[in-house]
């Protein structure tokens, strides 16, 4: 009888060890699981393959939102690209995003430049940046729609523009222009004019 009761309790030592053995390498799996999905998780943050592929295609969006500038601004204004900052406190650098503008006074932060300059950089970026993006997705962008805008502009900004329009008329099938200011109907060849009435909104197309 006491044999026997040892050998039951050797055979549950067994089972205790065996199963202790199963939650360890189960803990194992799991820990190391959790490793490869932290990997994974810096690999696709901002500071992963998402600051790779910015960083890759900064200087195609750059060097486009300039030739844009070229056009807006008759070579007046640049933009450049920062992908990293000195830290003043100590001997290190920061991921970033800063945009860098430069005019016949030099660099200027952005909120010194006026409103018909801001737009016209907004205007270049935003359109590079999609440009660029229907490129590698290898799709071409069908239509740019341009709402308002105009109004910050002085004559000289709004002809840029309308010249900078009509020079990018190629990569589209078509450009549609908002805007309430009448001095522009002329400047482009199709109109679709919206009136409004006391009975309602007509539409004209010329």
């Amino acid at each position: 009888r006491t044999v026997g009761a040892a050998q039951q309790r050797l055979a549950v030592l067994d089972d205790l060890r065996q199963r202790q053995k199963s939650i360890h390498s189960h803990q194992t799996a799991v820990s190391q699981q959790i490793q490869r999905l932290k990997a994974l998780e810096k690999a696709c943050g901002r500071d992963g393959v998402q600051a790779l592929l910015i960083e890759q295609a900064l200087p195609e969006i750059e060097d486009r939102a300039n030739e844009l500038l070229e056009r807006l601004t008759g070579g007046d204004m640049r933009v450049s690209f920062d992908t990293q900052r000195q830290l003043k406190s100590r001997d290190a650098t920061v991921e970033t995003l800063d945009i860098h503008i430069t005019d016949g006074a030099g660099e200027r932060p952005y909120e010194n430049f006026s409103g018909g300059e801001q737009f016209r950089v907004n205007f270049a970026i935003r359109l590079a940046l999609s440009q660029i993006l229907a490129k590698r997705a290898g799709a071409r962008l069908q239509t740019l729609v341009i709402d308002e805008g105009f109004g910050s502009q002085d004559p000289n900004g709004r002809q840029r523009l309308v010249e900078a329009i009509n020079a990018i008329q190629d990569d589209f099938a078509r450009i549609l222009v908002i805007t309430h200011i009448d001095e522009l109907r002329d400047a482009f060849p199709a109109r679709i004019e919206v009136a409004k009435t006391i009975t309602g909104s007509t539409i004209a197309v010329s």
